[in-house]
């Protein structure tokens, strides 16, 4: 692998971590200096996320860039930040439409996080179909909610999928357990929590990053963070025991390290998103009405870190 030194006198690159479960390459790979390895002059910006039990704010439905890492990135806080693919996706597609900061997805992301339709443990939801016209708590237009669909497409028609936004993920537990709703999608480290608070999991699935970035960041630099993440990646793929500490942090004290699922992480490196994985997930957004249709790969998409 090789080292990929940026130029000083380039502007220093503000790099957004949120959620564990998405960023975990990215901050094994900060603090074991894999991106100082690399050459880079990287900023670290924390952003609240809904997995951080510390987490107060509340999504809205109107705009996806009115939220707190959108609203950093469109103001300059942030050049580079990652989150579900349809997420990222959106958000691509819709800030060229809205004529606000650009960004391009420049990656398929290194963290398939883990997502899960979770119901209480005495609910008579036994399968995804009897999710009909029920209840579902998600994060609207990220990844808990595009997910969700995925798990359930199958199962049922659009119109008998019902949403809701019962806030973080302790919050929407908290929600489920008073029977306010007949289900939550939870990501890691709570699906782990509402398998130790007997909650029941009634399906779960995998769910890929994308990475955004403006076009301020060089392709060297994209380059070179890519291969920081793909270091950790090794590192986590060989033996996440040691990094665990990430996800547990979140929780608040509601989860040991030994009550972790840590069978559940799965990563790989960054790689180039292609043009057959825009047409299918674009599509697929389009379909279920998530993002605005005619968008292009072209302007969209741009695979600089690999050219």
């Amino acid at each position: 692998m090789s080292m990929a030194v940026q130029d000083p006198t380039k502007r220093t690159t503000k790099v957004a971590v949120m959620n564990a479960v998405h960023d975990l390459p990215v901050l094994v790979a900060r603090d074991k200096g894999y991106f100082r390895d690399e050459g880079l002059d990287i900023e670290f910006v924390t952003t609240p996320g809904m997995a951080q039990v510390t987490t107060s704010h509340t999504v809205k439905f109107e705009t996806v860039f009115d939220r707190p890492l959108d609203s950093v990135y469109n103001e300059g806080g942030i050049d580079q930040y990652r989150m579900c693919e349809w997420g990222i996706m959106k958000r691509a597609v819709e800030a060229n439409t809205a004529g606000i900061r650009r960004r391009r997805i420049v990656a398929l992301g290194a963290s398939m996080s883990k997502f899960a339709i979770v119901v209480n443990k005495g609910s008579t939801i036994y399968e995804p179909e009897m999710l009909k016209d029920k209840l579902i708590s998600v994060t609207p237009n990220n990844g808990s909610h595009f997910t969700m669909l995925k798990m359930v497409e199958g199962f049922l028609e659009p119109q008998h999928v019902k949403t809701t936004n019962a806030g973080t993920m302790p919050k929407r537990i908290e929600a489920l357990k008073r029977g306010d709703v007949a289900a939550v999608v939870l990501m890691e480290p709570w699906i782990s929590v509402a398998q130790k608070e007997g909650l029941r999991i009634l399906i779960e699935s995998h769910s890929t990053r994308s990475e955004a970035a403006s076009d301020e960041v060089d392709a060297a630099t994209l380059r070179a963070m890519f291969q920081a993440q793909a270091r950790a990646v090794e590192d986590i793929e060989h033996d996440p025991t040691p990094y665990v500490k990430y996800l547990i942090a979140e929780t608040g004290g509601r989860l040991e390290a030994k009550e972790f699922h840590a069978w559940r992480l799965l990563h790989a490196a960054p790689q180039p998103y292609t043009r057959e994985r825009w047409d299918d997930t674009y599509n697929w957004t389009v379909k279920w009405n998530m993002t605005v249709p005619g968008a292009t790969f072209e302007n969209t998409v741009d695979n600089r870190a690999w050219q």
